[in-house]
């Protein structure tokens, strides 16, 4: 299994899978793996020809600081589940190679962001709208 830290490392070794028109299968996450994650990466595996999980835990994601401290962090454990599972490649990147400047992004949900954990969590869906945008 592949560990990569920047976006420039990753995207090198997946331009050969690219060229050669191979199906690359993602699945971003936060860490903190459970059997729900890995089911995701067991499909990305069955149905890709590689398979590339994310782990990065998204500072604008949370309002309250507290929970960003308090967020469950197990890097070790994270990557050997990963590769219990036979994933192919990890990416792991740091907030400054996320955001090498402040993201002022602002997604449109309709409504879908005020209601259930948006409700509670003001910015957290479009936390989330931006870190899926990077990532893909």
């Amino acid at each position: 299994m592949y560990v990569f830290n920047t976006g420039k490392e990753l995207e090198s070794y997946l331009n050969s899978f690219r060229a050669n028109k191979k199906i690359i299968g993602f699945v971003p996450t936060m860490g903190a793996l459970h059997t729900g994650h890995l089911s995701l990466v067991n499909e990305a595996i069955k149905q890709s020809d590689i398979s590339v999980a994310s782990i990065f835990v998204n500072p604008t994601q949370f309002n309250n600081a507290d929970d960003l401290k308090n967020y469950p962090r197990d890097l070790d454990k994270d990557l050997e589940l990963l590769e219990k599972e036979k994933c192919n490649v990890v990416f792991v990147p740091s907030v400054d190679e996320m955001y090498p400047e402040k993201d002022t992004r602002v997604f449109d949900f309709g409504g879908l962001d005020l209601v259930m954990e948006g409700q509670h969590r003001p910015g957290h869906f479009n936390g989330v709208g931006q870190i899926v945008s990077k990532l893909f």
